[in-house]
């Protein structure tokens, strides 16, 4: 009995819908920080599968481990995890091309004036390295180092931020064991009715197999695809954004160890799609995402399997989506989280992200037994900018290309949506970005996939046209030496991660 029931009071009952990441991400920070008042019940099924291909993250995924008081190295070394500084896009702009897009620091800004003026200006005199030779995340990643905690050399250099590659699946059990030590109470057993109320239309209870019923107040669906719950119950519809991104499928598979387990992300643009590189501890995540209008699955399975780096430990695994979004991700007293919710190829490594931030959305709502439509209403705005701010990012990718295969000429030339178009055309004319709001991707974000994809401005900011020839090469010169010295003190990755968080060894086919 909680403290809500022993003062006669019924503690509000949260039912978590489906498991995997979403579902015990959810559960995890729903146990830890709802104490008093509130229970939480996880249904999830053995026999259905997750898809489990977001091993990648952004710097975000520390902010909430770190609020649930999740030790860094410990989460490391049970998700086998290595650290990830940036997303390298290879072949993107046109055959051959490849930029990082880094966390952190790109530069160092000069008064009012951003670090990207003065190296667009730089760029236009011919005298500008890679955007990568200013940003202390992309120099280290290159040179396959790894370092924590405040610079080495120079206070003027800045702390890298970094996220994880981690299996997925190691990270639910994890956090199981993390939400069901703290009350989560897990319910195995598929869903074989939805009951709702016939006045409200409100979800009442969930009904397994087993004939077991679980009633509750808020219901929080992480059925994946499904959407057994936002969108078969409740009727929420789906935005269909495939005219902006096309790819509909993807293959995923894990092959073996490699040695050389990059501290960064990997994306190689390919005739119809793209091919992800994700490594771990103890393997590699492998996916390609893929237009099925320009090629098919087959082709797409042996190209795949042809670019691997290792031997592949298991048959491609198939994956179709639709991308896009709920109209309403809370609707009634359902709110839909992770899968559920939307899908957005995982190009920017933003899918747990996603989850993260609907979470957070939750709690700060936080919905009782009874719910205001003021509350749903903001909610949903928050969500639906989100995802279309995220969209926006993802589609730049695509757009700015000079690449001369069908299904990237088809990218170059569709119409886009009038905030991305905007934004280019603000960047092309005179290097300015502007975040808005609270958007997750920051002007420094924008800045080196703009300039990555090929987009250089056609002038600067008046300030940047000040400063003489000389000195601007005297700035940059500078700026590149002195990364590139501290990023040479720094351990190489593997090595870092053996002194400090190495994984006990798993059998690589158990694992995969």
């Amino acid at each position: 009995m909680n403290d809500a029931e022993a003062q006669g009071q019924k503690p509000v009952r949260i039912v978590v819908a489906g498991g995997g990441t979403a579902g015990w991400m959810t559960a995890a920070a729903l146990g830890h920080f709802l104490d008093t008042g509130f229970t939480v019940h996880l249904i999830e099924s053995e026999e259905i599968g997750t898809i489990g291909v977001g091993e990648a993250t952004i710097p975000q995924i520390r902010m909430f481990n770190q609020a649930l008081g999740i030790d860094e190295d410990a989460f490391i070394r049970a998700t086998q995890a290595t650290f990830k500084l940036a997303i390298e896009f290879v072949n993107w702009s046109h055959p051959g091309s490849r930029y990082m897009h880094a966390f952190g620091d790109v530069g160092r800004d000069v008064g009012l004036c951003a670090f990207r003026h003065y190296w667009s200006r730089a760029h236009r005199l011919g005298m500008a390295g890679p955007v990568d030779d200013y940003a202390i995340n992309a120099v280290a990643a290159r040179m396959g180092r790894m370092h924590r905690g405040q610079p080495l050399t120079s206070s003027h250099v800045p702390a890298m931020p970094h996220a994880f590659h981690f299996d997925a699946g190691l990270y639910a059990a994890f956090l199981r064991e993390f939400a069901e030590a703290r009350g989560v109470v897990r319910r195995e057993g598929m869903i074989a009715e939805v009951r709702r109320d016939g006045e409200t239309g409100d979800v009442t209870a969930l009904q397994l197999v087993s004939g077991e019923v679980l009633e509750g107040d808020l219901f929080i669906d992480c059925t994946g695809f499904r959407a057994l719950l936002i969108g078969q119950a409740m009727g929420s519809g789906y935005v269909d954004w495939t005219h902006w991104l096309p790819c509909d499928r993807a293959l995923a598979v894990p092959s073996g160890r490699v040695e050389d387990f990059t501290p960064y992300t990997r994306s190689t643009a390919h005739e119809a799609g793209w091919q992800w590189r994700i490594p771990l501890q103890h393997r590699t995540g492998n996916g390609r995402v893929y237009c099925s209008a320009f090629t098919s699955d087959d082709e797409a399975a042996d190209s795949l399997i042809a670019h691997l780096d290792a031997p592949a430990l298991a048959d491609p695994r198939p994956i179709r989506f639709t991308t896009g979004r709920r109209q309403e991700a809370w609707r009634g007293n359902v709110i839909a989280v992770g899968l559920s919710s939307g899908f957005l190829e995982p190009l920017e490594s933003t899918s747990i992200h996603l989850i993260q931030s609907a979470i957070s959305r939750i709690l700060k709502f936080m919905p009782g037994k009874v719910q205001a439509q003021a509350d749903r209403d903001e909610y949903n705005r928050q969500f639906t900018f989100e995802m279309e701010r995220i969209r926006d990012f993802i589609i730049l990718h695509y757009t700015a290309n000079q690449r001369d295969e069908p299904f990237w000429r088809a990218c170059s030339e569709m119409a886009l949506p009038d905030s991305l178009s905007a934004r280019i055309e603000l960047f092309r004319a005179n290097g300015h970005i502007f975040r808005d709001g609270e958007e997750l991707f920051s002007e420094v974000g924008w800045f080196q996939v703009l300039a990555g994809q090929g987009i250089i401005p056609a002038g600067s900011h008046a300030l940047a046209e000040t400063i003489s020839e000389a000195d601007l090469k005297g700035y940059l010169d500078t700026l590149g030496a002195l990364y590139r010295r501290e990023a040479e003190r720094y351990q190489g990755h593997a090595e870092f991660i053996a002194r400090h968080c190495a994984s006990p060894p798993l059998d690589f086919g158990a694992a995969a």
